[in-house]
């Protein structure tokens, strides 16, 4: 489908644009008040400037055509000696008289060509001579000369006679104008911003786990409503997530009583066929109530530290290992990863015993990305997940059983819990086809 042009331009504009609240704040005072000063100096340089320097022109174009006649009227040395005396006292004009010469046959005209063009415009008006002029050799003064018979009258004038030379000030006043009012604008804007930039701030390290005390709303009134808004649901949720995890922590606590007294009894009775299978049972069961809780509370009040990625993925390795699989591991020395302890462990450990459980093999490895975050990575060479079923294998609770029987042990909370830790730190979970055949499990934290 084609786009129209204005699709196109609106594209255009939005690939341009700035993408942040900064920017476009900013954008939204400097770009009117470029408009305006570009408008306003227009203006004052077509309205004011050329008009005033067309007037200056013109006077001193009468000027020298008077001079121009009355030595028409009396070529002798001494009315050219009268004529200079006179000029110079009432015309600030410099006359001289260049026997037997012509005019120059080069222009010499300024770069902006306003007020050459000016002063032409005028000296054609009021002469009926040729006539040739210099507005860039001397930079105070204009050298001005025309065909009077067999010689040229060449008459040096000031340069303010035909240009306003103090318009710059105008604009000069005019930048120093906007400097002062755009830095006055940047400084409430950027208070403006930085007050969204600490809600910002404050989401995200609620959204990483992270406990931070109350702070005091700045900014804009609306501003500062959304942040009290905030926080009062960031308190709401932690009375949620606290009330949670005290009745799944009084939960466990009140079944974990009977499993132990069921374990006593069992350890008591005289030895009957059926002991084994009721103490793996037993087992099951204190499992499936160490997930419940591990789920529920999450580790979140923990905090971070800097840890080595090779101690990390070694003492993984050392975990799979003991329950009979063969572990590699591929990992820089050097890389570091500021996480939450115990909760990366256990989201990691989750992950290896999960694929020492599906398959015989499993590599473990680890690489610093180009844009600074780090990639770990969990491969086995077991029956791996359909990849129509790679989220549904996120979800709580989900065993996936036609696939891979995930999670035997336990009741489908191993993925669950390892990608909550890992969005808790600002990173993800995905999961693709492993090299080995099986299921590849990475692990993508922000740098």
């Amino acid at each position: 489908m084609k786009l129209l042009p204005s699709t196109v331009w609106t594209r255009f504009l939005k690939r341009r644009l700035p993408t942040s609240l900064w920017g476009r704040s900013l954008l939204i005072i400097v770009l009117p008040v470029l408009v305006m000063q570009v408008f306003v100096t227009w203006t004052f340089f077509d309205a004011h400037w050329q008009t005033v320097n067309a007037r200056l022109s013109e006077g001193l174009a009468g000027d020298i055509a008077w001079a121009v006649e009355t030595y028409a009227e009396d070529p002798t040395p001494e009315g050219l000696e009268t004529l200079a005396g006179r000029a110079e006292r009432t015309l600030s004009l410099s006359v001289a008289w260049q026997e037997a010469t012509s005019l120059p046959e080069n222009l010499r005209r300024g770069p902006i060509g306003v007020v050459d063009r000016a002063l032409e415009a005028a000296l054609a008006s009021r002469l009926d001579r040729p006539f040739w002029f210099d507005t860039t050799r001397y930079p105070n003064y204009i050298d001005i000369r025309v065909q009077v018979g067999d010689g040229v009258m060449r008459i040096i004038a000031p340069r303010e006679r035909a240009v306003a030379t103090q318009a710059h000030i105008f604009v000069v006043w005019l930048l120093a104008a906007t400097v002062l009012l755009m830095s006055v604008a940047i400084l409430f804007i950027r208070n403006q911003v930085r007050a969204i930039e600490r809600l910002a701030a404050a989401a995200e390290a609620f959204g990483r786990g992270e406990t931070r005390k109350r702070f005091k709303p700045h900014g804009a009134r609306e501003v500062r409503a959304a942040a009290r808004a905030f926080m009062d649901m960031r308190d709401r949720i932690q009375r949620h997530i606290d009330q949670r995890t005290a009745l799944l922590a009084s939960v466990s606590h009140d079944l974990r009583t009977p499993l132990t007294r069921l374990r006593l009894e069992l350890a008591l009775a005289p030895p009957f066929k059926r002991a084994s299978a009721m103490q793996g049972d037993l087992d099951q069961m204190e499992h499936m109530i160490d997930e419940y809780l591990a789920f529920a509370q999450g580790e979140a009040g923990e905090a971070s530290d800097t840890l080595s990625v090779a101690d990390l993925l070694d003492q993984a390795a050392e975990d799979a290992r003991r329950i009979g699989a063969t572990v590699e591991v591929d990992v820089p020395e050097a890389l570091t990863v500021n996480v939450r302890p115990l909760a990366f462990r256990r989201a990691l450990t989750n992950l290896v015993g999960n694929a020492a459980a599906h398959g015989d093999t499993v590599r473990l490895s680890a690489r610093r990305l180009p844009s600074g975050a780090t990639e770990l990575a969990v491969e086995d060479d077991g029956p791996g997940i359909p990849e129509d079923m790679h989220e549904e294998a996120f979800r709580p609770f989900s065993r996936l059983d036609a696939s891979r029987n995930q999670n035997r042990k336990g009741v489908g909370l191993g993925l669950a819990i390892a990608r909550d830790v890992a969005r808790g730190h600002g990173g993800d979970i995905t999961l693709d086809r492993s090299t080995l055949g099986g299921l590849m499990a990475r692990i993508r934290l922000p740098g």
